[in-house]
């Protein structure tokens, strides 16, 4: 029997992660949205390329939960996206009630789901889902470190004329201005990063990193990216569904790994069917540290108004 994943929010994000999961093949997928026929008429286009890829999978568009029930994975795109101009911090309080709403349906259709929290500001929604669904620490994971990554990993291997396949890199830290590229396990075809270009050139492609997503949002002007943040959901749901025990970077809720206590932030982690089966931990410099611990304040701020709010 097929697993199977709800996607919640039909919007760019969520419509296009729901695609790469149908191809996939391997779960029958929920596409939910507020919005009348949007779904349903998604969902259905998506069904009808089925023949075409090789799927055999199902997949359903709704307006409720109730079609959600017994979900494997349950991935949570709904919010406003960002406008340009706008911080990922200015969608908090917005998007911090509509994440709030959708996870208290989402637990009561599937109890044992595993939540993946898509929508911005990440960490904080991310912690904020943890806090409502009451589910445990293992179940909700924040899906930004892989997108970080894979943009600081598409800059390198740009730069350097190599295959991004060749290149392994992590970004720690919260999904925002304060994220924590690894400059030192960052390594081309096996060769440290910084024996192939030089601090100003490396200090360039982190600061392009860290701004990635407001500079598609600035050249998109009327929405923000959705292909690579899907792609980064659908990895992290390859992980899971198929018990990978891959190790991805994912924001998660910390007990003291990494001197951080009681939040959810970006680090090393394993995925596999039991959801977050173990943080990863690394030694990292004195300069790593105090970025990590600096990201870390940030998210901690963001919780902070939210907590203040409620």
């Amino acid at each position: 029997m097929r697993k199977k994943v709800t996607v919640v929010g039909a919007g760019n994000v969520g419509a296009t992660t729901a695609q790469h999961i149908f191809q996939r093949g391997y779960a029958d997928v929920v596409l939910t949205d507020i919005i009348e026929g949007l779904p349903q008429g998604k969902a259905l286009d998506i069904l009808e390329s089925g023949p075409i890829v090789g799927s055999d999978a199902q997949i359903i568009g709704t307006n409720g939960y109730e079609e959600t029930a017994d979900s494997d994975v349950v991935v949570i795109t709904s919010g406003i996206a960002r406008k340009p101009g706008m911080s990922r911090d200015d969608l908090l309080l917005t998007n911090m009630k509509i994440i709030g709403a959708v996870t208290s349906e989402v637990v009561r259709f599937s109890p044992n789901c595993i939540l993946i929290i898509v929508t911005n500001p990440l960490d904080a929604m991310a912690q904020h889902a943890y806090e409502v669904s009451g589910l445990p620490k293992a179940h909700v994971i924040g899906q930004s470190g892989i997108l970080d990554t894979a943009r600081f990993r598409t800059f390198l291997a740009q730069e350097l004329n190599v295959s991004v396949r060749d290149i392994q890199a992590y970004v720690l830290g919260g999904h925002g201005d304060t994220m924590v590229p690894l400059v030192g396990y960052t390594t081309v075809g096996g060769v440290p990063v910084n024996e192939l270009l030089p601090k100003d050139k490396l200090d360039a492609i982190v600061q392009r990193t860290r701004s990635g997503g407001g500079e598609i949002v600035a050249l998109l002007k009327t929405g923000s990216a959705y292909y690579a943040p899907a792609a980064g959901v659908t990895e992290m749901v390859d992980a899971i569904v198929l018990d990978q025990h891959r190790i991805l970077p994912c924001a998660v809720y910390l007990e003291g790994e990494y001197g951080i206590n009681g939040l959810f932030v970006g680090v090393p982690t394993k995925l596999a069917a039991s959801g977050l089966e173990e943080i990863v931990q690394i030694k990292l410099s004195a300069e790593e540290k105090s970025m990590l611990k600096n990201s870390a304040d940030a998210v901690k701020e963001l919780v902070e108004v939210m907590h203040n709010s409620q």
